[in-house]
Protein backbone atom coordinates (compact mmCIF):
# COMPACT_ATOMS: atom_id res chain seq x y z
CA UNK A 1 0.00 0.00 0.00
CA UNK A 2 1.19 3.29 -1.23
CA UNK A 3 1.39 6.64 1.23
CA UNK A 4 -1.34 8.70 -0.45
CA UNK A 5 -3.48 5.22 -0.07
CA UNK A 6 -2.83 5.17 3.63
CA UNK A 7 -3.61 8.44 3.93
CA UNK A 8 -6.87 8.84 1.98
CA UNK A 9 -7.55 5.43 4.40
CA UNK A 10 -6.20 6.97 8.12
CA UNK A 11 -7.37 10.87 7.45
CA UNK A 12 -10.49 12.06 8.62
CA UNK A 13 -11.76 15.90 8.89
CA UNK A 14 -14.59 15.32 11.29
CA UNK A 15 -14.32 16.54 14.82
CA UNK A 16 -15.72 15.12 17.75
CA UNK A 17 -18.86 13.65 16.75
CA UNK A 18 -16.73 10.20 15.49
CA UNK A 19 -14.83 9.94 18.98
CA UNK A 20 -18.78 10.22 20.48
CA UNK A 21 -19.77 7.61 18.19
CA UNK A 22 -16.67 5.23 18.69
CA UNK A 23 -16.13 4.78 22.32
CA UNK A 24 -19.33 3.30 23.31
CA UNK A 25 -19.76 1.23 19.87
CA UNK A 26 -16.08 0.19 20.62
CA UNK A 27 -16.92 -0.69 23.95
CA UNK A 28 -20.17 -2.67 23.18
CA UNK A 29 -18.30 -4.46 20.40
CA UNK A 30 -15.76 -5.19 22.49
CA UNK A 31 -17.61 -6.65 25.36
CA UNK A 32 -19.51 -9.10 22.89
CA UNK A 33 -16.67 -9.98 21.27
CA UNK A 34 -14.84 -10.96 24.61
CA UNK A 35 -18.35 -13.02 25.63
CA UNK A 36 -17.67 -15.13 22.30
CA UNK A 37 -14.31 -15.30 22.58
CA UNK A 38 -13.68 -15.54 26.52
CA UNK A 39 -16.45 -16.08 28.07
CA UNK A 40 -16.24 -13.08 30.23
CA UNK A 41 -19.30 -10.61 31.02
CA UNK A 42 -21.54 -14.04 31.06
CA UNK A 43 -20.92 -15.21 27.67
CA UNK A 44 -20.00 -18.87 26.64
CA UNK A 45 -16.76 -18.71 25.02
CA UNK A 46 -15.85 -20.01 21.89
CA UNK A 47 -16.82 -23.68 22.47
CA UNK A 48 -20.20 -22.47 23.87
CA UNK A 49 -20.91 -20.19 21.07
CA UNK A 50 -19.45 -22.20 18.48
CA UNK A 51 -22.06 -24.96 19.18
CA UNK A 52 -25.27 -21.97 19.19
CA UNK A 53 -23.78 -21.21 15.89
CA UNK A 54 -23.84 -24.43 14.53
CA UNK A 55 -27.42 -24.99 15.49
CA UNK A 56 -28.45 -21.71 13.73
CA UNK A 57 -26.58 -22.97 10.59
CA UNK A 58 -23.57 -21.36 11.00
CA UNK A 59 -20.75 -23.81 10.23
CA UNK A 60 -18.39 -25.45 11.23
CA UNK A 61 -19.12 -23.90 14.44
CA UNK A 62 -16.26 -22.99 16.02
CA UNK A 63 -14.93 -21.13 13.40
CA UNK A 64 -17.89 -18.79 13.13
CA UNK A 65 -17.77 -18.03 16.68
CA UNK A 66 -13.82 -16.93 16.20
CA UNK A 67 -14.42 -15.22 13.63
CA UNK A 68 -17.21 -13.33 14.86
CA UNK A 69 -15.88 -13.16 18.23
CA UNK A 70 -12.70 -11.68 16.27
CA UNK A 71 -14.51 -9.05 14.32
CA UNK A 72 -16.38 -8.09 17.31
CA UNK A 73 -13.61 -8.06 19.83
CA UNK A 74 -10.46 -6.55 17.87
CA UNK A 75 -12.45 -4.41 16.00
CA UNK A 76 -14.25 -2.85 18.84
CA UNK A 77 -10.55 -2.17 20.60
CA UNK A 78 -9.78 -0.50 16.82
CA UNK A 79 -12.72 1.39 17.52
CA UNK A 80 -12.40 2.91 20.80
CA UNK A 81 -8.51 3.81 19.87
CA UNK A 82 -9.53 5.04 16.39
CA UNK A 83 -6.94 2.90 14.86
CA UNK A 84 -7.29 2.40 11.41
CA UNK A 85 -11.57 2.97 11.88
CA UNK A 86 -12.82 2.92 8.36
CA UNK A 87 -11.51 -1.22 8.42
CA UNK A 88 -12.60 -1.91 11.85
CA UNK A 89 -15.67 -0.31 10.63
CA UNK A 90 -16.57 -2.18 7.77
CA UNK A 91 -15.85 -5.65 9.74
CA UNK A 92 -18.40 -4.68 12.44
CA UNK A 93 -20.53 -3.49 9.85
CA UNK A 94 -20.45 -6.58 7.94
CA UNK A 95 -20.30 -8.73 11.18
CA UNK A 96 -24.26 -7.24 12.48
CA UNK A 97 -25.28 -7.33 8.60
CA UNK A 98 -24.55 -11.65 8.82
CA UNK A 99 -26.07 -10.98 12.65
CA UNK A 100 -29.65 -9.61 11.16
CA UNK A 101 -30.05 -12.21 8.77
CA UNK A 102 -30.53 -14.19 12.19
CA UNK A 103 -32.94 -11.58 13.74
CA UNK A 104 -34.66 -10.34 11.05
CA UNK A 105 -37.70 -13.34 11.15
CA UNK A 106 -38.45 -11.51 14.41
CA UNK A 107 -39.31 -8.45 13.52
CA UNK A 108 -37.72 -5.28 14.66
CA UNK A 109 -38.40 -5.46 18.31
CA UNK A 110 -35.48 -6.73 20.62
CA UNK A 111 -38.10 -7.74 22.91
CA UNK A 112 -38.65 -10.37 20.63
CA UNK A 113 -35.15 -11.04 19.33
CA UNK A 114 -35.56 -8.68 16.60
CA UNK A 115 -33.02 -6.84 14.47
CA UNK A 116 -32.75 -3.64 16.48
CA UNK A 117 -29.88 -3.80 17.78
CA UNK A 118 -27.93 -5.22 15.40
CA UNK A 119 -29.50 -2.24 12.74
CA UNK A 120 -28.68 0.26 15.10
CA UNK A 121 -24.39 -1.37 15.65
CA UNK A 122 -24.93 -1.42 11.58
CA UNK A 123 -25.67 2.05 11.19
CA UNK A 124 -23.10 3.56 13.70
CA UNK A 125 -20.14 1.39 12.17
CA UNK A 126 -21.36 2.57 8.78
CA UNK A 127 -21.11 6.06 9.69
CA UNK A 128 -17.46 5.74 11.51
CA UNK A 129 -16.37 3.74 8.02
CA UNK A 130 -17.92 6.49 5.94
CA UNK A 131 -16.39 10.05 8.25
CA UNK A 132 -13.28 7.96 9.87
CA UNK A 133 -12.03 8.51 13.35
CA UNK A 134 -11.82 12.14 13.39
CA UNK A 135 -9.54 14.42 14.95
CA UNK A 136 -9.34 12.56 18.25
CA UNK A 137 -8.16 8.95 16.58
CA UNK A 138 -5.15 7.18 16.66
CA UNK A 139 -5.20 8.02 12.62
CA UNK A 140 -4.87 11.49 12.86
CA UNK A 141 -1.59 11.20 14.83
CA UNK A 142 -0.91 8.44 11.98
CA UNK A 143 -1.69 10.92 9.24
CA UNK A 144 0.51 13.58 10.67
CA UNK A 145 3.32 11.70 10.85
CA UNK A 146 2.94 10.23 7.08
Amino acid sequence: MNKQTLIKLLNSDAGLAPLVLRLPLGLIFAAHGAQKLFGWFGGYGLEGTGQWMASVGFEPGYLMALLAGSAEFFGGLALVLGLLTRPAAALTAFTMAVAMTLHVGNGLFVSNNGYEFALILLAASLSLAVQGGGRYSVDKLLTGRL
